[in-house]
């Protein structure tokens, strides 16, 4: 691929891109309360909206899809209205964005969950980290999710989604 090629617009579906240059999502832990996108959100995305698409951090699906501490959710009118001023900060700037959506499972701690487990398709403690408050700690031992859940973290996605488009 030549330079010139990379930055000549590309067809993405319906969306015409400005260029090939996509921004990969980047954990950035910094929404505030309620887990809304803060205003320094659609600052920091429409700094980057000479990318041809932006992928956004990682973005739960509901509470129960938390892993880390203050990344945002997707799923309560006022974080609908934070990611909204986001892409509308984007969209001002002639930036596309699309929105990454994450449940999970095992990578969270109990802290995030008001001292309940987290959930995850088994009740297998991963190896691993995540961030709360108070630093980096070992993710907790998970309650396995009930086959009648399944159709409830679907629907997360589904209407998370949604919100996405909304947004």
């Amino acid at each position: 691929m030549t330079d010139q090629t990379l930055f000549e617009p590309y067809a993405l579906g319906s969306l015409t891109l400005a260029n090939r240059i996509v921004m990969a999502p980047l954990t950035r832990n910094r929404a505030g309360a309620g887990l809304v996108p803060s205003p320094f959100a659609a600052e920091y995305y429409a700094q980057r909206a000479s990318a041809g698409l932006i992928i956004t951090e990682a973005t739960q699906v509901s509470k129960q899809a938390q892993g880390y501490q203050d990344t945002p959710g997707l799923y309560t009118p006022d974080q609908i209205a934070g990611w909204r001023r986001v892409t509308d900060a984007v969209h001002a700037k002639g930036g596309r964005i699309f929105v990454q959506l994450w449940h999970v499972g095992r990578i969270s701690h109990v802290d995030l969950h008001g001292g309940k487990p987290p959930v995850a398709p088994s009740a297998i403690r991963a190896e691993a980290k995540t961030f709360v408050n108070n630093g980096f700690a070992d993710v907790s031992e998970p309650r396995a999710l009930e086959l009648d859940e399944i159709p409830g973290v679907i629907e997360s996605f589904r209407q998370t989604a949604a919100n996405a488009i909304e947004a």
